[in-house]
Protein backbone atom coordinates (compact mmCIF):
# COMPACT_ATOMS: atom_id res chain seq x y z
CA UNK A 1 0.00 0.00 0.00
CA UNK A 2 3.02 2.28 0.15
CA UNK A 3 4.65 4.62 2.64
CA UNK A 4 1.59 6.03 3.66
CA UNK A 5 -0.03 2.98 4.47
CA UNK A 6 2.52 2.42 6.65
CA UNK A 7 1.33 4.95 9.25
CA UNK A 8 -0.48 3.21 12.26
CA UNK A 9 -3.60 4.48 11.43
CA UNK A 10 -3.63 2.76 8.48
CA UNK A 11 -3.09 -0.80 11.11
CA UNK A 12 -5.56 -0.03 13.03
CA UNK A 13 -8.20 0.15 10.07
CA UNK A 14 -6.68 -2.73 9.04
CA UNK A 15 -7.73 -4.59 12.00
CA UNK A 16 -10.85 -3.13 12.35
CA UNK A 17 -12.04 -3.95 8.97
CA UNK A 18 -11.37 -7.32 9.99
CA UNK A 19 -12.90 -7.61 13.59
CA UNK A 20 -16.17 -6.03 11.22
CA UNK A 21 -16.08 -9.03 8.61
CA UNK A 22 -16.06 -11.34 12.00
CA UNK A 23 -19.17 -9.90 12.97
CA UNK A 24 -21.34 -9.45 10.42
CA UNK A 25 -20.45 -12.81 9.04
CA UNK A 26 -22.02 -14.10 12.31
CA UNK A 27 -24.66 -12.20 12.21
CA UNK A 28 -26.23 -13.56 8.83
CA UNK A 29 -26.12 -16.71 10.79
CA UNK A 30 -27.82 -15.56 13.95
CA UNK A 31 -30.54 -13.50 11.83
CA UNK A 32 -31.07 -16.79 9.66
CA UNK A 33 -31.72 -19.13 12.17
CA UNK A 34 -34.18 -16.77 14.17
CA UNK A 35 -35.90 -16.46 11.09
CA UNK A 36 -36.19 -20.12 10.24
CA UNK A 37 -37.16 -20.73 13.95
CA UNK A 38 -40.35 -17.90 13.39
CA UNK A 39 -41.12 -20.25 10.21
CA UNK A 40 -41.18 -23.81 11.97
CA UNK A 41 -43.81 -21.87 14.70
CA UNK A 42 -45.86 -20.56 11.66
CA UNK A 43 -45.61 -17.03 12.30
CA UNK A 44 -45.81 -14.45 9.32
CA UNK A 45 -42.06 -14.29 7.56
CA UNK A 46 -40.15 -11.39 6.63
CA UNK A 47 -40.44 -12.09 3.00
CA UNK A 48 -44.55 -11.57 3.14
CA UNK A 49 -43.92 -8.66 4.96
CA UNK A 50 -44.31 -9.72 8.50
CA UNK A 51 -42.14 -8.26 11.51
CA UNK A 52 -42.87 -11.59 13.92
CA UNK A 53 -39.01 -11.74 13.96
CA UNK A 54 -38.76 -8.41 16.40
CA UNK A 55 -39.89 -10.97 19.12
CA UNK A 56 -37.33 -13.13 18.38
CA UNK A 57 -33.77 -13.21 20.21
CA UNK A 58 -31.55 -14.77 18.09
CA UNK A 59 -32.69 -12.39 15.26
CA UNK A 60 -31.89 -9.45 17.81
CA UNK A 61 -28.65 -11.40 18.65
CA UNK A 62 -27.90 -10.88 15.06
CA UNK A 63 -28.68 -7.57 14.87
CA UNK A 64 -25.99 -6.64 17.92
CA UNK A 65 -23.55 -8.19 15.86
CA UNK A 66 -24.24 -6.53 13.03
CA UNK A 67 -24.46 -3.75 15.03
CA UNK A 68 -21.08 -4.03 16.15
CA UNK A 69 -19.45 -5.08 12.85
CA UNK A 70 -20.67 -1.89 11.47
CA UNK A 71 -19.72 0.28 14.29
CA UNK A 72 -16.02 -1.45 13.64
CA UNK A 73 -16.71 -0.85 9.89
CA UNK A 74 -17.54 2.81 10.45
CA UNK A 75 -14.46 3.28 12.46
CA UNK A 76 -12.34 1.60 10.05
CA UNK A 77 -13.64 4.04 7.15
CA UNK A 78 -12.20 6.74 9.26
CA UNK A 79 -8.84 5.58 9.32
CA UNK A 80 -8.65 4.06 5.72
CA UNK A 81 -9.77 4.81 2.08
CA UNK A 82 -12.96 2.82 1.80
CA UNK A 83 -11.73 0.62 -1.40
CA UNK A 84 -9.36 -0.71 1.72
CA UNK A 85 -11.56 -1.42 3.89
CA UNK A 86 -14.68 -2.81 1.72
CA UNK A 87 -12.70 -5.24 -0.32
CA UNK A 88 -12.28 -7.13 3.38
CA UNK A 89 -16.04 -7.50 3.69
CA UNK A 90 -15.15 -10.78 1.69
CA UNK A 91 -14.28 -11.99 4.53
CA UNK A 92 -17.34 -11.81 5.67
CA UNK A 93 -18.64 -14.25 3.16
CA UNK A 94 -15.94 -16.70 4.81
CA UNK A 95 -17.38 -16.54 8.02
CA UNK A 96 -20.81 -16.54 6.96
CA UNK A 97 -20.11 -19.79 5.07
CA UNK A 98 -18.06 -22.00 7.41
CA UNK A 99 -20.83 -20.85 10.12
CA UNK A 100 -23.76 -22.35 7.94
CA UNK A 101 -21.78 -25.43 7.26
CA UNK A 102 -21.64 -25.61 10.72
CA UNK A 103 -24.93 -24.68 12.45
CA UNK A 104 -27.28 -24.30 9.41
CA UNK A 105 -25.98 -27.93 7.49
CA UNK A 106 -25.14 -26.08 4.87
CA UNK A 107 -22.72 -28.39 3.49
CA UNK A 108 -18.80 -26.45 1.77
CA UNK A 109 -18.12 -28.90 -1.12
CA UNK A 110 -14.68 -28.27 -2.43
CA UNK A 111 -15.52 -25.42 -4.98
CA UNK A 112 -17.04 -23.56 -1.55
CA UNK A 113 -13.52 -23.92 -0.01
CA UNK A 114 -11.64 -23.06 -3.23
CA UNK A 115 -13.64 -20.15 -3.55
CA UNK A 116 -13.02 -19.11 0.16
CA UNK A 117 -9.27 -19.20 -0.32
CA UNK A 118 -9.76 -16.78 -4.05
CA UNK A 119 -11.46 -14.37 -1.87
CA UNK A 120 -8.85 -14.61 0.72
CA UNK A 121 -6.30 -13.77 -2.20
CA UNK A 122 -8.29 -11.78 -3.83
CA UNK A 123 -8.41 -9.12 -0.66
CA UNK A 124 -4.91 -9.60 -0.15
CA UNK A 125 -3.94 -8.27 -3.38
CA UNK A 126 -6.59 -5.29 -3.37
CA UNK A 127 -5.04 -4.28 -0.09
CA UNK A 128 -1.50 -4.48 -1.50
CA UNK A 129 -3.08 -1.92 -4.66
CA UNK A 130 -5.28 -0.31 -2.63
CA UNK A 131 -5.91 3.70 -4.64
CA UNK A 132 -5.18 6.30 -1.74
CA UNK A 133 -7.57 8.62 -1.40
CA UNK A 134 -7.55 12.52 -1.81
CA UNK A 135 -6.85 13.81 1.60
CA UNK A 136 -10.50 15.14 3.36
CA UNK A 137 -9.53 16.36 6.66
CA UNK A 138 -12.72 18.72 7.16
CA UNK A 139 -16.06 18.98 6.68
CA UNK A 140 -15.68 21.91 4.46
CA UNK A 141 -13.78 19.92 1.73
CA UNK A 142 -16.08 16.74 2.18
CA UNK A 143 -18.84 19.16 1.40
CA UNK A 144 -17.15 20.49 -1.56
CA UNK A 145 -16.88 16.74 -2.83
CA UNK A 146 -20.36 16.40 -2.00
CA UNK A 147 -21.11 19.06 -4.35
CA UNK A 148 -19.41 17.60 -7.49
CA UNK A 149 -21.85 17.06 -10.48
CA UNK A 150 -20.57 13.53 -11.13
CA UNK A 151 -21.41 12.43 -7.73
CA UNK A 152 -24.96 14.50 -7.80
CA UNK A 153 -25.71 12.84 -10.71
CA UNK A 154 -24.40 8.92 -9.08
CA UNK A 155 -26.82 9.70 -5.79
CA UNK A 156 -29.51 10.56 -8.29
CA UNK A 157 -29.49 7.71 -9.98
CA UNK A 158 -29.14 5.31 -7.35
CA UNK A 159 -32.02 6.76 -5.37
CA UNK A 160 -34.42 6.53 -8.60
CA UNK A 161 -32.86 3.22 -9.36
CA UNK A 162 -33.85 1.91 -5.86
CA UNK A 163 -37.14 3.39 -5.99
CA UNK A 164 -38.14 2.12 -8.99
CA UNK A 165 -36.96 -1.77 -7.59
CA UNK A 166 -39.10 -0.97 -4.15
CA UNK A 167 -42.03 0.10 -5.71
CA UNK A 168 -42.02 -1.45 -9.31
CA UNK A 169 -39.53 -4.67 -9.48
CA UNK A 170 -40.25 -5.53 -5.56
CA UNK A 171 -43.83 -6.69 -5.49
CA UNK A 172 -43.29 -8.41 -9.36
CA UNK A 173 -40.03 -10.22 -9.06
CA UNK A 174 -38.56 -10.20 -5.16
CA UNK A 175 -39.63 -13.29 -4.26
CA UNK A 176 -38.05 -15.23 -7.03
CA UNK A 177 -35.49 -13.25 -7.95
CA UNK A 178 -32.43 -12.61 -5.15
CA UNK A 179 -31.09 -9.57 -6.94
CA UNK A 180 -34.22 -7.18 -6.84
CA UNK A 181 -33.72 -6.73 -2.87
CA UNK A 182 -30.12 -6.86 -3.12
CA UNK A 183 -29.69 -4.51 -5.62
CA UNK A 184 -31.44 -1.98 -3.11
CA UNK A 185 -29.38 -2.91 -0.24
CA UNK A 186 -25.85 -2.48 -2.34
CA UNK A 187 -27.29 0.58 -3.77
CA UNK A 188 -28.34 2.94 -1.18
CA UNK A 189 -25.06 1.09 1.07
CA UNK A 190 -22.93 2.40 -1.37
CA UNK A 191 -24.25 6.06 -0.31
CA UNK A 192 -24.01 5.08 3.39
CA UNK A 193 -20.60 4.65 2.89
CA UNK A 194 -19.96 8.14 1.77
CA UNK A 195 -22.01 9.18 4.96
CA UNK A 196 -20.10 6.84 6.85
CA UNK A 197 -16.68 8.62 6.13
CA UNK A 198 -18.30 12.08 6.61
CA UNK A 199 -19.31 11.41 9.74
CA UNK A 200 -15.98 9.94 10.61
CA UNK A 201 -14.31 13.18 9.74
CA UNK A 202 -16.60 15.21 11.90
CA UNK A 203 -15.59 12.74 14.95
CA UNK A 204 -12.20 13.06 14.15
CA UNK A 205 -12.55 17.21 14.08
CA UNK A 206 -15.24 17.15 17.36
CA UNK A 207 -12.57 15.15 19.49
CA UNK A 208 -9.85 18.29 18.18
CA UNK A 209 -11.81 20.41 19.52
CA UNK A 210 -13.69 21.72 16.71
CA UNK A 211 -17.47 23.02 16.66
CA UNK A 212 -18.74 20.56 14.72
CA UNK A 213 -22.04 20.35 16.65
CA UNK A 214 -22.75 23.67 14.86
CA UNK A 215 -22.50 22.32 11.48
CA UNK A 216 -25.13 21.11 9.78
CA UNK A 217 -23.61 19.22 7.06
CA UNK A 218 -22.89 16.54 9.70
CA UNK A 219 -26.28 16.13 10.99
CA UNK A 220 -27.61 15.73 7.61
CA UNK A 221 -25.44 13.01 7.29
CA UNK A 222 -26.26 11.16 10.60
CA UNK A 223 -29.89 11.35 9.36
CA UNK A 224 -28.82 10.33 6.00
CA UNK A 225 -26.99 7.35 7.67
CA UNK A 226 -29.78 6.49 9.66
CA UNK A 227 -32.19 6.40 7.08
CA UNK A 228 -29.95 4.25 4.50
CA UNK A 229 -29.22 1.76 6.89
CA UNK A 230 -32.56 1.58 7.87
CA UNK A 231 -33.36 0.67 4.47
CA UNK A 232 -30.61 -2.05 4.28
CA UNK A 233 -31.38 -3.89 7.17
CA UNK A 234 -35.43 -3.97 5.87
CA UNK A 235 -34.11 -5.31 2.52
CA UNK A 236 -31.65 -7.59 3.31
CA UNK A 237 -33.91 -9.24 6.53
CA UNK A 238 -36.46 -9.89 3.42
CA UNK A 239 -33.55 -11.62 1.09
CA UNK A 240 -32.35 -13.83 4.02
CA UNK A 241 -35.95 -14.80 4.38
CA UNK A 242 -36.56 -16.14 0.74
CA UNK A 243 -33.32 -17.27 -0.42
CA UNK A 244 -30.57 -19.19 1.47
CA UNK A 245 -27.82 -17.73 3.21
CA UNK A 246 -24.67 -18.74 0.77
CA UNK A 247 -26.93 -17.10 -1.89
CA UNK A 248 -27.79 -14.22 -0.35
CA UNK A 249 -24.19 -13.57 1.56
CA UNK A 250 -21.56 -13.53 -1.83
CA UNK A 251 -24.20 -11.72 -4.28
CA UNK A 252 -24.61 -8.97 -1.71
CA UNK A 253 -21.01 -8.58 -1.29
CA UNK A 254 -19.84 -8.50 -4.77
CA UNK A 255 -22.97 -5.89 -5.59
CA UNK A 256 -21.86 -3.66 -2.73
CA UNK A 257 -18.19 -3.75 -3.19
CA UNK A 258 -18.43 -2.73 -7.19
CA UNK A 259 -21.26 0.03 -5.60
CA UNK A 260 -18.86 1.25 -3.01
CA UNK A 261 -15.91 1.12 -5.07
CA UNK A 262 -18.08 2.88 -7.77
CA UNK A 263 -19.10 5.41 -5.27
CA UNK A 264 -15.45 6.04 -4.26
CA UNK A 265 -13.77 6.60 -7.17
CA UNK A 266 -16.47 9.16 -8.24
CA UNK A 267 -16.93 11.14 -4.87
CA UNK A 268 -13.21 11.03 -3.81
CA UNK A 269 -11.34 10.43 -7.38
CA UNK A 270 -9.20 8.05 -6.32
CA UNK A 271 -8.13 6.13 -9.40
CA UNK A 272 -6.58 9.62 -10.88
CA UNK A 273 -3.87 9.26 -8.77
CA UNK A 274 -3.05 5.97 -9.22
CA UNK A 275 -0.08 4.03 -11.50
CA UNK A 276 -1.15 1.89 -13.90
CA UNK A 277 0.38 -1.61 -11.96
CA UNK A 278 -1.84 -0.72 -8.54
CA UNK A 279 -4.82 -0.39 -11.45
CA UNK A 280 -4.38 -3.51 -12.73
CA UNK A 281 -3.79 -5.17 -9.20
CA UNK A 282 -7.09 -3.83 -7.90
CA UNK A 283 -9.05 -4.93 -10.82
CA UNK A 284 -7.00 -8.57 -11.03
CA UNK A 285 -7.89 -8.57 -7.19
CA UNK A 286 -11.55 -7.76 -7.32
CA UNK A 287 -12.11 -10.22 -10.42
CA UNK A 288 -10.06 -12.75 -8.22
CA UNK A 289 -12.54 -12.45 -5.46
CA UNK A 290 -15.99 -12.36 -8.00
CA UNK A 291 -13.80 -15.39 -9.04
CA UNK A 292 -14.02 -17.30 -5.55
CA UNK A 293 -17.40 -15.67 -4.68
CA UNK A 294 -18.97 -17.37 -8.18
CA UNK A 295 -17.49 -20.56 -7.03
CA UNK A 296 -18.86 -20.47 -3.70
CA UNK A 297 -22.35 -19.94 -5.23
CA UNK A 298 -23.04 -21.40 -8.49
CA UNK A 299 -21.74 -24.72 -7.32
CA UNK A 300 -22.80 -24.98 -3.69
CA UNK A 301 -25.18 -27.45 -4.25
CA UNK A 302 -22.94 -30.07 -6.64
CA UNK A 303 -21.88 -32.99 -4.83
CA UNK A 304 -18.16 -33.88 -5.64
CA UNK A 305 -17.28 -37.25 -5.96
CA UNK A 306 -14.34 -39.66 -7.53
CA UNK A 307 -16.94 -39.83 -10.19
CA UNK A 308 -16.29 -36.32 -11.23
CA UNK A 309 -12.87 -36.46 -11.68
CA UNK A 310 -10.71 -37.36 -14.81
CA UNK A 311 -10.67 -41.62 -15.97
CA UNK A 312 -7.26 -41.78 -15.34
CA UNK A 313 -7.08 -40.02 -12.09
CA UNK A 314 -10.07 -42.47 -10.74
CA UNK A 315 -7.60 -46.15 -11.66
CA UNK A 316 -10.55 -47.22 -13.62
CA UNK A 317 -9.49 -46.97 -17.17
CA UNK A 318 -6.38 -46.32 -19.54
CA UNK A 319 -5.88 -42.79 -19.99
CA UNK A 320 -4.47 -43.83 -23.69
CA UNK A 321 -8.02 -46.05 -24.30
CA UNK A 322 -9.75 -44.75 -27.05
CA UNK A 323 -12.87 -42.59 -26.88
CA UNK A 324 -15.65 -45.41 -27.33
CA UNK A 325 -14.05 -47.40 -24.62
CA UNK A 326 -14.99 -44.90 -22.02
CA UNK A 327 -18.03 -43.39 -23.79
CA UNK A 328 -20.45 -45.64 -21.41
CA UNK A 329 -18.55 -43.16 -18.85
CA UNK A 330 -19.81 -40.25 -19.01
CA UNK A 331 -18.84 -38.10 -16.63
CA UNK A 332 -21.51 -35.94 -14.64
CA UNK A 333 -20.40 -32.78 -16.09
CA UNK A 334 -22.28 -33.65 -19.47
CA UNK A 335 -25.73 -34.49 -17.62
CA UNK A 336 -28.66 -32.18 -16.73
CA UNK A 337 -28.36 -30.70 -13.33
CA UNK A 338 -31.64 -31.51 -13.25
CA UNK A 339 -33.24 -34.96 -13.66
CA UNK A 340 -35.82 -34.26 -16.69
CA UNK A 341 -39.78 -35.51 -16.65
CA UNK A 342 -39.37 -38.65 -18.58
CA UNK A 343 -36.37 -39.90 -16.40
CA UNK A 344 -38.91 -38.98 -13.42
CA UNK A 345 -41.80 -40.96 -14.99
CA UNK A 346 -39.91 -43.33 -16.29
CA UNK A 347 -38.98 -44.19 -12.16
CA UNK A 348 -41.98 -43.51 -11.20
CA UNK A 349 -43.10 -46.28 -13.34
CA UNK A 350 -40.46 -48.50 -12.71
CA UNK A 351 -41.70 -48.16 -8.54
CA UNK A 352 -45.11 -49.04 -9.59
CA UNK A 353 -44.01 -52.20 -10.76
CA UNK A 354 -42.27 -53.03 -8.11
CA UNK A 355 -45.10 -52.30 -5.58
CA UNK A 356 -47.14 -54.11 -7.93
Amino acid sequence: VGDEGARPGFYVGLGLALGSSAFIGASFILKKKGLLRLCRRGRARAGQGGHAYLQEWLWWAGLLCMGIGEAANFAAYAFAPATLVTPLGALSVLVSAVLSSVFLNEQLNVHGKIGCLLSILGSTVMVIHAPQEEEVSSLESMAEKLKDPGFIVFAACVLVSSLLLIFVAGPRYGQSNVLVYVLVCSAIGSLSVSCVKGLGIALKELFSGKPVLKEPLGWVLLVCLVICISVQINYLNKALDIFNTSVVTPVYYVLFTTAVMTCSAILFKEWQHMVLDNIMGTVSGFLTIVSGIFLLHAFRDMPFTPNLLPLFLQGRADPHAPWRSTSQHQSCQHQPLLPSEDKGSRSTEEEEGEEG
